[in-house]
């Protein structure tokens, strides 16, 4: 049972949590009568803020100003690549479908299909990877790659009606996921396939800035519900790449990015 505390320790108490709230502390107060330890672990600052403190952001990463840098990480490159083999392995490509790329950004999974289908559209919220990819396009002469950019991430920018939508190491940057994936169910054909890869939990140690991110990666089985309570059937997973990367405190981690996909009924 805990003694009641008078209004002269209530004080001192109060002082000293706000103090507290600066140091790493193993506290001793001693009042009168009584001694009270408080412990807990280093509060920077006072009040503790998750969002705030880069663990989780409800900051945009600023993906223009990586952009013209982004190709050149070649384990992202590499990791496209395998999501693209993952999804190719796993869904029938023809030369029919119409296909979108969610969260295109310098179009290194857009480019993986555009070769086997008849249009694929790729759209993203940072204009300066659409440039990026714009420019892929135009050195190439490709005539079957659409792009949209949506301003602030506004979902009405996704217009059609696709075959295939395809969307990798997006959806951690998508703080509310259900409405996005009713989207996707909504603007698919019947019978069209909606193909995700994303992390699985990492812990928060996948991305050395966590900016922007709102996901630490995802349970299968939560996200697969989700795919089912939007509409989708016969949804499957499949490991699609394994990523290695040095984690802060030395050593290193295999990371694994999952492939969830499902059909429109």
């Amino acid at each position: 049972m805990i003694p009641a505390v008078n209004m002269h320790e209530f004080m001192i108490l109060s002082i000293l949590f706000l103090l507290d709230s600066f140091l790493l502390s193993a506290v001793t107060i001693f009042t009168e009568k009584r001694i009270f330890i408080l412990f807990d672990v280093i509060f920077v600052p006072k009040i503790f803020n998750i969002r705030e403190s880069g663990i989780m952001s409800n900051k945009t990463k600023d993906f223009d100003n990586e952009a013209r840098f982004w190709d050149e990480n070649p384990g992202r490159v590499n990791m496209a690549r395998n999501v693209a083999d993952a999804i190719k392995a796993n869904i029938v490509i023809t030369d029919k479908m119409e296909v979108l790329d969610f969260g295109c950004g310098t179009g290194l999974i857009t480019l993986q299909f555009q070769p086997f289908v008849k249009m694929i559209t790729g759209a993203d919220s940072s204009q300066g990877m659409l440039d990026i990819l714009a420019s892929k396009i135009e050195n190439l002469e490709l005539k079957n790659v659409r792009l949209i950019y949506m301003e602030n991430g506004n979902l009405e920018r996704l217009k059609g009606k696709y075959d295939l939508i395809v969307s990798s190491m997006t959806l951690h940057h998508i703080k509310e996921t259900a409405p996005l994936i009713m989207k996707f169910n909504e603007i698919l054909k019947p019978g069209g396939t909606l193909c995700i890869a994303d992390l699985d939990p990492d812990d928060g140690l996948f991305h050395s800035d966590n900016t922007g991110v709102f996901h630490y990666g995802f349970e299968r089985g939560k996200l697969k519900a989700e795919f089912e309570r939007a509409g989708f059937i016969d949804v499957k997973d499949t490991t699609a790449a394994e990523v290695p990367k040095p984690l802060p405190g030395g050593g290193e981690r295999n990371f694994s990015l999952f492939l969830i996909y499902g059909k429109k009924k």
